[in-house]
């Protein structure tokens, strides 16, 4: 089992971060095509309002992951830190504090969730006609936290140690359980948009599950009760790294949902079209993300080995094959994006017409503009992988100013079609603070001590 634990700090950093990264771009894949198919089987089978009730609650949802993610994550930097030192013991009281912490998060953010959802989305001005099939399904979503806590901390667990092979694994499970249940839930038992949510909570709980499995079977992971007692400066730090992430994630959200406050104003097809579009965005991201997780895991492994020159070659590396990915993928979406996107629109062919020009108007910005999401993943993870938290979420902060100010200016001058320009804008603002960003804390962090 201990072969799939992998060290970052020897070998050619180019081709590490790249082998590291494909089976997470698998496993994205995987987690994206369960949120296709939830998308595909609600807009053919219920229509164009229940898929607008869908996107409706995209951004509010996005939120709740992403203060998720940006515990789990943060957590997982130092996990990295101390596995490349080689310091076992502490790793250990590192995964036991982070445990401890998770949970008692996760339980704050389903009675938080809860109580926000209607209020957040009526000051949204949700349309009434699909305000509640969002509310249902972000009720039940929200209620699921926990369950989301549970898989993302113990894949971050792994993807520290150097294992990207066991969350690809456990999203391939999860995909077809959540496709499976899709069709069951939706379409024969016909439980709607609540059977949409149930069967992703279903599908990442079983994710959950198959990477606890794996992370038990590590002997450098078997926890006393010592490791589960919160010791202050374990845990300090901890929050130390994963508060700013999560705050980050959560600005950025709340950038999103202004935004979705610009698109419920044009109506129900501008929204459908909208969110055809928007779920193809994780499609756009999946390579991203996974660089991104790699270049956390190859910059923390290093910099608890004290190689500092391999941190800036990995950073190096990694943006040329970000760059390189981008193109091919924003090649791809150019010329198939029609096609895919006719999956996901329903409804009279005047409707499906209008709906399909607001969604590959926008896709085909969004792709365009790749590169600079592409550099802004590697550039911010290579920050956090050094320890430093606080710099991304300025960068998240100008995302939130750049996309809410675009939102709201450019479609004074071009129409509803400026609202396309918002995103591109939040990704432009986050690359102007990262890169100068990465250039000082490289020279704080990767300074050789004295006498070297």
């Amino acid at each position: 089992m201990t072969s799939r634990i992998k060290s970052m700090t020897e070998g050619r950093p180019a081709g590490l971060i790249f082998t590291f990264a494909l089976p997470l771009m698998l496993g994205n894949v995987f987690q994206q095509l369960y949120t296709v198919v939830d998308t595909m089987v609600v807009g053919k089978y219920l229509g164009v309002s229940a898929l607008a009730a869908l996107g409706a609650s995209d951004w509010l949802t996005w939120m709740m992951l992403g203060i998720v993610q940006g515990f789990a994550q943060g957590f997982a930097i130092l996990m990295s830190h101390e596995f490349g030192a080689g310091q076992y013991g502490r790793l250990r009281r590192v995964v036991g504090n982070s445990a401890v912490l998770a949970a008692a998060f996760s339980l704050v953010l389903v009675g938080a969730g809860q109580l926000a959802a209607r209020p957040i989305l009526l000051l949204l001005q949700t349309p009434g006609g699909i305000l509640p099939g969002t509310l249902l399904y972000l009720r039940i979503i929200f209620s699921g936290t926990p369950i989301v806590m549970f898989y993302n901390l113990l894949a971050c667990i792994l993807r520290s140690l150097g294992d990207g092979k066991t969350p690809l694994q456990a999203m391939a499970v999860a995909s077809v359980t959540n496709i499976v249940l899709d069709v069951i839930f939706v379409m024969v038992f016909q439980w709607g948009i609540a059977g949409a949510a149930a069967a992703t909570l279903i599908a990442q709980g079983v994710s959950g599950l198959f990477c606890l499995g794996r992370v038990a079977r590590l002997d450098i992971l078997r926890l006393s009760r010592e490791d589960l007692r919160l010791q202050p400066q374990v845990s300090l730090r901890l929050l130390g790294l994963g508060a700013p992430m999560a705050f980050q994630n959560c600005v950025i959200a709340v950038g999103g949902m202004i935004l979705q406050f610009m698109v419920n104003q044009v109506g129900v097809i501008f929204i459908a079209g909208y969110t055809a579009a928007n779920k193809l965005y994780g499609v756009l991201e999946i390579a991203a993300t996974s660089y991104g997780y790699a270049m956390i895991t190859y910059v923390g492994q290093n910099l608890g080995a004290e190689k500092y020159d391999r941190v800036r070659q990995g950073t190096r590396s990694a943006a040329a094959i970000a760059l390189g990915t981008s193109l091919v993928i924003a090649a791809v979406m150019l010329a198939l994006g029609r096609i895919i996107l006719g999956r996901f629109i329903s409804g009279t062919p005047e409707e499906v017409e209008q709906a399909m020009e607001v969604a590959y108007t926008y896709l085909s910005i969004m792709s365009l503009c790749l590169p600079v999401l592409y550099i802004l993943h590697v550039v911010r993870s290579a920050i956090q992988g050094m320890g430093n938290t606080a710099l991304p979420m300025v960068s998240g902060i100008v995302e939130f100013l750049m996309r809410t100010t675009a939102a709201f200016l450019l479609p004074m001058v071009m129409g509803s079609t400026g609202i396309f320009f918002a995103e591109i804008a939040a990704w432009l603002g986050a690359d102007l603070v990262l890169i100068p960003s990465y250039f000082l804390v490289a020279r704080r962090k990767l300074r050789p001590a004295p006498g070297e």
